[in-house]
């Protein structure tokens, strides 16, 4: 009962304007994605549970029902010991991960979310470029060698986090900046686990930017922001399926 509870306390906005998911039934979505569209691998280890709570943005306990779910269906199995954690199955049912699956107007939603991102995201990188202290750069600077650092998706996620946080709130737009971070939150709770190679590669747009961020130039800066939010329409979930997956990319 209380895990019931802890669940429904813990809304998903996953299929907000469509059909609603509980938390833990988008978590076992978005891992499922994942294993479906070869990002995650048969055999590979997950984090932690708390970590995987973490970098999906939900509670511990919502992350623990939510691997349970899965290793009761077969999608992951839990080891024990020195050596033990949750590992993706070997050959996970292909009739679960078909469930384990965005709809069409899902998919629909998410590229709208990317195009609502990619205005806010120009906008405040335009002003973030002109209005940021010496303070908000070295953080930034901080937080990507922080990402460049990460070894798994989940740590990963919490840096680019606070990174595109700290670029709105270093933009100085006043409320503004609330309703973009509203909008990464919308954004973000359709992450699902990347290759951390794929992660350090996107990094280097984080780079770039703060380096044109400290050089003041402001066209420089923007178009690094556009290019980075723009490709998102590829290389998120949606833009995965429909190329056949991870292996179509570079």
């Amino acid at each position: 009962m209380t895990d019931q509870l802890e669940d429904t306390a813990e809304p998903s906005r996953l299929g907000t304007g469509m059909e609603r998911r509980s938390a833990m039934d988008a978590v076992r979505m978005r891992i499922g994605m994942a294993i479906s569209l070869g990002l995650l691998k048969p055999g590979e280890r997950l984090p932690d549970q708390e970590d995987v709570a973490l970098g999906l943005s939900v509670s511990p306990i919502t992350a623990r029902r939510a691997l349970a779910s899965l290793a009761e269906q077969g999608v992951v199995v839990r080891r024990r010991g020195r050596a033990g954690g949750t590992f993706v199955a070997d050959a996970p049912p292909a009739e679960v991960l078909a469930s384990l699956s965005a709809s069409p107007a899902e998919s629909q939603a998410v590229n709208r979310l990317v195009d609502r991102r990619l205005l806010f995201e120009c906008a405040v990188t335009h002003y973030a470029a002109v209005n940021a202290t010496t303070e908000q750069l070295d953080e930034l600077e901080r937080l990507t060698r922080e990402m460049a650092e990460s070894s798994d998706w989940s740590y990963y996620h919490r840096m680019d986090e606070q990174f595109h946080q700290l670029v709105g709130t270093a933009s100085c737009m006043d409320t503004a900046v609330e309703v973009y971070h509203e909008t990464l939150a919308e954004l973000y709770d359709y992450f699902i686990p990347y290759p951390i190679e794929k992660l350090h590669k996107s990094n280097l747009d984080h780079i770039a930017l703060v380096a044109a961020l400290r050089a003041g130039k402001v066209e420089e800066a923007v178009e690094v922001s556009r290019k980075h939010v723009d490709i998102l329409h590829r290389t998120m979930f949606m833009g995965l399926k429909n190329s056949g997956g991870l292996a179509n990319k570079s």
